[in-house]
């Protein structure tokens, strides 16, 4: 006997078409039961969590920019006030001649004039001094004067 030719059935899909996509991978939310878990983010976390992270990001670089101007402003006051004693010092008296990398003191006498010394403010011994200690300095290579030790109560205002 001859067997009958089936024709095969026509397969019908039983998912609605209008819950399928031809892309799966544009979907908002898995498609298969193995898909990552995706869960709908708070945006109000999120951006408060940004603004915290900027705020903190902002706050340490000013801080940074902070110090860097104050170590500016102390640069240029210890060398304002190196400019203003090296002037003090090329007006003072001084009966020798000082050498590079020597330490030297600077005092001020009561008439208001200035005297460059060897001897520092602990080496007069018994005698009384009639001056006003006003720094120990060392004379650098460029001719300006480094300050080692000042008299905090004078006045570098020339």
């Amino acid at each position: 006997m001859k067997k009958k030719e089936e024709k095969p059935k026509e397969f019908v899909n039983p998912i609605d078409p209008d819950k399928i996509t031809e892309n799966p991978h544009s979907l908002e939310y898995g498609h298969h039961t193995s898909s990552a878990l995706i869960k709908p983010e708070d945006e109000g976390k999120i951006k408060s969590r940004a603004l915290n992270a900027m705020d903190h990001q902002t706050d340490m670089q000013l801080g940074q920019i902070y110090e860097q101007m104050q170590l500016l402003a102390d640069q240029a006051k210890r060398l304002n006030d190196r400019k203003k004693i090296s002037e003090f010092i090329y007006s003072a008296e001084s009966r020798f001649e000082p050498f590079i990398n020597h330490t030297y003191h600077l005092y001020k006498r009561e008439s208001g004039m200035f005297l460059l010394s060897l001897i520092g403010p602990n080496q007069w011994g018994k005698k009384v001094n009639t001056f006003d200690f006003v720094a120990s300095v060392k004379l650098l290579a460029d001719h300006t004067w480094d300050i080692l030790e000042k008299n905090e109560t004078f006045e570098f205002n020339v």
